[in-house]
């Protein structure tokens, strides 16, 4: 079924409907000819008339009027005789009352650059910001998505921020010379920079997620679905690192919170979704792990159970050793 959304009088967007409430809103007034009006598949809003047999919409103009009769009398205008002479000469007549012939109106030209309705846009990071839209179906992220997203974020942000915490420690150091004080500035500053890196990700209106949550498709949102701002992200951080704590118990909560939340979550309010939720597509959302959830699983197994045996494999070298 072929869903629609549309632009009422007070330039407010509304939808989706179907095609039987579209003719509805249309012959109860609430539509007019020019209402934008935009389904799936379309580059952008048009106007409602421009689609009328798409929706097997009636937009036949009424018929004039029947011309008046003999008995009513019509004014017209009467030729008045002008003075010839040197200079123009202006003179007053009375108005024609007249029905006049009927000028078809041209349709408003709508591009995606002039008009504030554009099209509702897919992915998260290549359009802006909107509001949220409640009342639709929420796919919330599973333990495993936020793993695999993990996973993601501790080489796409772990790394850089360790170089430059790294860099930093070594200045404070004197170039190294002191170690405590390498030690103390370059967790220090990993730390900061950390939250700030996500607390930015999770808060910038074209993202709402860090590389990680961006590869596996899902998105940090508050409870309503608004975005977060940079001060609960950053909050947001040191409650991930205490969820972290005690055999990282507040991070498992996630998988059997109702809705998918970790202790951090429920402390700053938060979610983390797939990214087509609370938005005007909501059929979009999967909840299957996906292709890149179970390529990164699979590899970040394989490196846990190479760890095992190369540490069970020390182990036994240092003992063989000891006898």
């Amino acid at each position: 079924m072929t869903v629609w959304y549309y632009v009422d009088t007070q330039q407010q967007r509304h939808g989706p409907v179907d095609g039987d409430a579209m003719a509805a809103l249309f012959r109860d007034g609430t539509l007019t000819r020019t209402s934008l009006v935009w389904r799936e598949g379309m580059q952008q809003w048009t106007a409602l008339v421009n689609v009328a047999p798409e929706l097997r919409l009636d937009m036949t103009p009424p018929s004039p009027p029947a011309p008046e009769t003999a008995d009513t009398p019509v004014a017209t205008e009467v030729e008045v005789e002008r003075p010839l002479t040197g200079r123009a000469v202006f003179t007053a007549s009375e108005p024609s009352y007249a029905q006049p012939e009927a000028i078809p109106r041209a349709e408003p030209a709508v591009s995606p650059g002039d008009s504030p309705y554009a099209a509702p846009r897919a992915d998260i990071g290549i359009g802006a910001y909107g509001r949220p839209v409640a009342h639709g179906h929420v796919v919330y992220a599973g333990f495993w998505k936020r793993v695999a997203a993990s996973v993601i974020d501790s080489l796409a942000i772990g790394i850089p921020v360790g170089i430059i915490a790294a860099i930093l420690g070594g200045l404070a150091g004197g170039g190294f010379s002191s170690l405590e004080r390498f030690n103390a500035v370059q967790t220090l500053s990993s730390y900061l920079l950390g939250a700030i890196a996500f607390a930015w990700f999770h808060s910038s209106a074209g993202l709402l997620a860090t590389p990680g949550k961006l590869a596996i498709g899902i998105k940090v949102v508050r409870t309503d679905g608004d975005k977060i701002t940079f001060l609960r992200g950053f909050g947001r951080y040191w409650a991930y690192l205490l969820s972290s704590l005690l055999l990282c118990i507040g991070l498992i909560m996630a998988a059997f919170t109702e809705r998918k939340q970790g202790l951090h979550d429920l402390m700053c309010d938060t979610l983390v979704v797939d990214k087509w939720a609370f938005t005007s597509q909501p059929e979009r959302q999967r909840e299957e792990l996906g292709t890149v959830t179970i390529v990164i699983l699979a590899l970040f197994g394989l490196l846990l159970v190479g760890l095992v045996i190369l540490a069970i494999v020390g182990v036994a070298a240092l003992a063989s050793m000891g006898r």
